[in-house]
């Protein structure tokens, strides 16, 4: 019988399927239906820097720079809070691992939110720097070091994992990826989505075109994470968006996932997804007689491509130079 044990980020999971941060992990009571129906883990339900930021900037300080203060404290106390709470009922009533979830876009004090986490019980923290580099003043390279920075200063804090859930916005996820390892990541996301832009040309406003995603985002994930996972072999990768039935989680751990994060599966179907999936995995497992995960894992990356090298444009290139109508 297929086992279907893993290893994320030093955390010992019963299968490689995460629930991925969103509103279906905002509540205890969902958190334990989604363990009830077979998910190993829970990404928590993200703190947004820019929200706190946002609503701290709504409020009418009276000019006075104390008053400011104050309110900005306030804000930013009671949104971090509600996500202490959070952590703290779930791990009362859950055995599964939960992991708090921070997005951020500057290194401010995220150190002191990082302890309170490890501190309520979080079993690691997963940390999302999500964010468009348009200024012209722009320098090259300030994005990457700016996810090193915040690292290094989370690390020097806490004892519990530290994951780093990553945009797919570098022109070398690879290099990043690698400096993530030397400063201690425990594991890599691959890839959060940036929200889909819109017109509504009717009544002159912008909307989102798309919240969910779609199961044609997987290929970008397994290109990275094959190559990722064959050049930095030390980190522990999960895969995030376009993951939506079985076989994308088999692509996944083929490419050299440890786990998948979902989200829009859920969404779409029900938490009884969660067993469907798990059962296609097994089934397929059963199949080709495998026991365990790692008999596969990563056994489609980009080391085990060789020379072929199908995640590159030169395969693409050799793909359209041979094909006739």
């Amino acid at each position: 019988m297929a086992q279907l044990k893993t290893s994320f980020a030093g955390l010992a999971l019963e299968n490689p399927l995460i629930i991925g941060s969103s509103g279906l992990a905002d509540s205890p009571e969902k958190i334990k239906r989604l363990e009830e129906a077979g998910a190993a883990a829970v990404v928590l339900k993200s703190v947004f820097e820019e929200q706190i930021s946002a609503q701290a900037g709504s409020m009418d300080g009276y000019g006075s720079p104390e008053a400011d203060g104050y309110l900005n404290a306030y804000i930013r106390s009671h949104a971090l809070d509600k996500h202490i709470a959070l952590v703290e009922e779930a791990k009362k009533i859950c055995s599964i691992p939960i992991i708090a979830s921070i997005n951020c876009y500057t290194d401010n004090e995220w150190t002191d939110f990082a302890k309170l986490m490890e501190k309520a019980g979080a079993d690691a923290l997963e940390i999302n720097i999500l964010a468009l580099q348009t200024g012209k003043e722009y320098i090259p390279g300030s994005f990457e070091q700016r996810h090193l920075s915040i690292l290094r200063h989370v690390k020097k804090e806490v004892k519990i994992p530290v994951i780093m859930k990553l945009g797919s916005n570098f022109t070398n996820p690879i290099a990043l990826i690698d400096q993530l390892y030397a400063n201690g990541a425990d594991a890599a996301v691959l890839f959060n989505r940036f929200c889909q832009p819109d017109f509504d040309i009717e009544n002159l406003t912008f909307c989102n075109a798309r919240v969910m995603s779609s199961e044609y985002e997987l290929s970008d994930r397994l290109r990275w994470t094959a190559i990722a996972s064959a050049s930095v072999p030390q980190l522990d990768y999960a895969v995030s968006g376009g993951v939506h039935d079985g076989k994308g989680l088999i692509k996944a751990i083929l490419a050299g996932a440890c786990a998948v994060e979902i989200c829009t599966a859920v969404y779409r179907n029900g938490e009884k997804i969660i067993r469907t999936m798990l059962d296609e995995l097994v089934q397929w497992m059963n199949g080709r007689n495998f026991d365990k995960l790692a008999q596969f894992k990563g056994k489609m990356n980009a080391q085990a491509a060789g020379a072929v090298n199908p995640f590159e444009r030169t395969q693409f290139m050799k793909y359209y130079s041979e094909h006739k109508e």
